[in-house]
């Protein structure tokens, strides 16, 4: 297995160099592993649970910006069956200064933290897991784009994530995911068709 990402300093291409950005140490490619659907660049931190996901989605016109975080958050709670009251949770939402952002094309950007107990693999057992999204609104291209840090709590003895606990040999951290986000650039916009 390779590092997909070099040093932290280093641009890591994404979507066939369409996008870039500063992938944190220890990432490796999972399309190297397996099948990712085209709309996704999916990486897992190689000693940890941890996991990083760059997807297009389409632009959600009906939803007001400063809702947008929360809306993909609860689509992504969904998808992970994390919908039952209880199961997730927002806890805060911040716009994100286009100045401090490589991504200028966007209309507006956001940050936004919350938890979701979810199941790996359809499992019973159920971790707690910090998940922090960045929206970037490309309405021009009909997309919104995401960056989700999904980050476990707590892990069920049960999960078969369990095999990842007491290995965390320099997790990801918070500023690492903001500095992905920071540094996400458009090299070509034939990207959005």
């Amino acid at each position: 297995m390779q590092s997909a990402a070099g040093s932290a300093n280093e641009a890591h291409p994404l979507f066939g160099g369409a996008l870039s950005a500063a992938i944190p140490h220890s990432a490796t490619d999972i399309s190297e592993l397996r099948e990712i659907p085209d709309n996704q660049e999916v990486f897992a931190h190689a000693h940890t649970d941890q996991s990083l996901i760059v997807e297009l989605v389409e632009y959600q016109g009906q939803v007001a910006d400063q809702d947008a975080a929360r809306y993909h958050f609860e689509d992504i709670a969904g998808s992970n069956k994390a919908l039952e009251p209880g199961a997730f949770e927002v806890t805060s939402v911040v716009a994100l200064p286009k100045s401090e952002l490589s991504l200028s094309e966007c209309s507006t950007a956001w940050m936004l933290t919350g938890t979701q107990s979810v199941s790996k693999f359809n499992e019973e057992a159920r971790n707690s897991v910090t998940i922090h999204l960045g929206l970037f609104r490309l309405p021009q291209f009909s997309t919104d784009v995401l960056i989700t840090f999904n980050d476990p709590q707590s892990i069920s003895p049960e999960s078969s994530s369990a095999c990842a606990v007491g290995t965390h040999q320099q997790p990801w951290m918070v500023k690492d995911f903001q500095r992905l986000v920071q540094t996400l650039t458009l090299h070509n916009p034939g990207l959005f068709g």
